[in-house]
């Protein structure tokens, strides 16, 4: 029998895990699972041929919500769907779908979808692939860490509010970066070195973070920083997270006190961009296997230069223009992803 006679989903919502278990139940040995025509069955009902993959994981993941996405997929023609078996990684649950066709407009109605539902999703035509090496290129402010670094030395130096308002204007794109940051670092002039000990000391990692190096390492991925920020704090993570390699910004000191300027080439967009192509061919890596996280428009070029961008909890400019949006997921939301590129029988 290769087309399931019984409901594709139970009438009652249940957990993809529970489902994946009854399913391996009633029917031993299932190797593929195919969905087209409104229908399940253990053979692709026609040639199957690949030409997007789509991830889907969040917390809570449920039989419903994954008919909902079927649903919108065959509202998009797509006529044929073979669904991976869904896993469950620390505490998220993810399903990697491979799609017979990749619609322009897919992406804008998954991306309501997933909004409605609190799933998170990547959507390429393939994914790096996590068995072989890579490289991983993180911003760092609210992507590595939680704080903007710039911001807290200015609460501290007296001078908050009008550092972050340039801060989020610059991070929506709608400032000059180079500018602003001169603008920024300006308002710290006679600020003691000190102060960015006492803020490097306290900087929260993301959650996810550090795990998320370990793994890639372990993996044998590279992992690296190329940040708008400053390699003072940078550094500090280097040594305490063990990225590969770092790049930001150097602030001038003379006589233990920041002058206000900062010296050398700013890293902004454009260089974010270089790095990552310059990284990519220092670690003898396939660009299809390089992966960029931010959650600013600095981050943008970068993003869109990488197998794999992945905006975090960013900017709403950053979440439309990135292959993956992790707004309900922190950082192991990125390792979840790379671990179910690896999965996809079900037995």
């Amino acid at each position: 029998m290769n087309i399931l006679e019984k409901p594709l989903f139970p009438k009652q919502a249940q957990s993809l895990l529970a489902w994946k278990a009854s399913l391996t139940t009633q029917f031993l040995g299932i190797d593929t699972l195919f969905y087209s025509a409104s229908t399940l069955s253990f053979q692709s009902p026609n040639r199957f041929v690949k030409e997007a993959e789509l991830i889907v994981m969040g917390k809570h993941f449920t039989t419903e919500q994954l008919q909902s996405l079927l649903n919108i997929l065959s509202a998009h023609n797509i006529s044929c769907v073979q669904l991976c078996v869904p896993e469950k990684i620390a505490d998220i649950t993810g399903i990697r779908l491979l799609l017979n066709s990749f619609p322009s407009t897919l992406k804008q109605s998954l991306d309501k979808f997933v909004q409605q539902v609190a799933l998170d999703f990547a959507l390429r035509h393939c994914f790096p692939d996590f068995s072989k090496p890579g490289l991983v290129l993180m911003d760092m402010d609210s992507t590595t860490i939680q704080i903007e670094c710039i911001d807290e030395m200015a609460r501290l130096y007296g001078v908050g509010l009008e550092v972050s308002a340039i801060t989020h204007e610059a991070m929506l794109g709608k400032i000059d970066f180079n500018s602003s940051l001169r603008t920024r670092v300006s308002k710290l002039k006679g600020a003691p070195l000190s102060l960015l000990k006492k803020v490097a000391d306290s900087m929260p990692w993301m959650p996810g973070v550090e795990i998320l190096i370990t793994q890639l390492h372990d993996a044998g991925w590279k992992v690296a920083i190329a940040s708008g920020g400053f390699h003072y704090f940078a550094d500090r993570l280097q040594e305490d997270l063990g990225f590969d390699f770092c790049i930001a910004n150097h602030l001038e000191v003379e006589n233990g006190l920041l002058t206000g300027n900062v010296v050398g080439e700013i890293i902004n967009a454009q260089v974010k961009a270089r790095t990552l192509v310059q990284l990519t061919t220092q670690y003898d890596c396939l660009p299809t296997q390089t992966i960029a996280i931010g959650d600013g428009a600095n981050d943008l070029l970068m993003l869109q230069a990488a197998g794999l961008g992945i905006a975090l909890h960013a900017k709403p400019i950053v979440q439309q223009q990135a292959h993956c949006a992790l707004v309900h997921l922190d950082l192991q939301g990125a390792l979840v992803l790379l671990a179910l590129t690896r999965i996809c029988k079900w037995c």
